[in-house]
């Protein structure tokens, strides 16, 4: 995934709270650290009451917590399986047992 903006938000551009949710809606753990850049990016000259950015600013905050920690959907690992780690994880990895 690149981290260079749609050019269409460049250009004179007033930023919404829709464009900012489209760059949410993709939201993965592998991709959640190079979309909450991209959002950053987005919102950072609009002032701090904007609705744009204070949508950016909780939707960074949880692209963060998501990118570091993963995520679990459906019923989780089966006996006998192991989840993959997180980031935070595989920065420090425990010791085998």
């Amino acid at each position: 995934m690149s981290q260079a903006e749609d050019p269409r938000r460049q250009r004179d551009h007033r930023v919404s709270v829709e464009d900012v949710r489209q760059l949410m809606g993709a939201s993965t753990p592998h991709f959640a650290l190079q979309l909450r850049n991209r959002i950053a990016t987005l919102i950072a000259g609009l002032d701090a009451a904007d609705p744009a950015r204070i949508e950016g600013e909780l939707e960074i905050a949880r692209l963060e917590q998501l990118g570091l920690t993963g995520e679990t959907r459906g019923e989780g690992p089966s006996a006998g399986e192991r989840p993959l780690p997180s980031l935070s994880l595989a920065a420090h990895p425990a010791p085998e047992s």
